[in-house]
């Protein structure tokens, strides 16, 4: 059989197009919930827990003396801050921004909604706009 009359008999039983691959696992019950399971536990891989600043830190490969410069201030005070149990959200958002972070935000669940509040104040974020959950 010639490429031309193969293309015109259509795809043959043992191959499909991706598109049509595609729409066929979409068909399967359960598999959009299986893809939304494997996409959370691919974030939670890429994960990584603090326990305290100085994790969120050294994550960013960053030292004390870094972050002290990056603020304006000495390493004596990176280190207070590290070890603070209280602090104000300014203080811990500046904190982060000088450790590089890209984003960084609070979310809290209040009736149903997601209320999130943007500790960098990044351009396009919306400082505590509320999503419904």
């Amino acid at each position: 059989m010639s490429d031309k009359q193969a293309a015109a008999a259509g795809p043959s039983r043992g191959f499909l197009r991706g598109n049509e691959r595609l729409a066929r696992l979409r068909e399967r019950p359960g598999a959009a919930q299986r893809v939304g399971e494997i996409r959370s536990q691919m974030r939670d891989m890429n994960r990584i827990y603090a326990k305290s600043l100085a994790d969120i830190r050294k994550a960013a490969g960053r030292t004390q003396v870094d972050v002290a410069e990056r603020l304006g201030v000495g390493q004596s005070v990176v280190s207070r801050t590290e070890r603070s149990d209280d602090m104000l959200l300014s203080t811990f958002g500046s904190y982060l921004a000088a450790t590089g972070a890209d984003s960084a935000s609070i979310v809290v669940h209040v009736n149903g909604v997601d209320v999130e509040l943007d500790l960098l104040g990044t351009p396009g974020g919306e400082e505590g706009a509320a999503r419904r959950g």
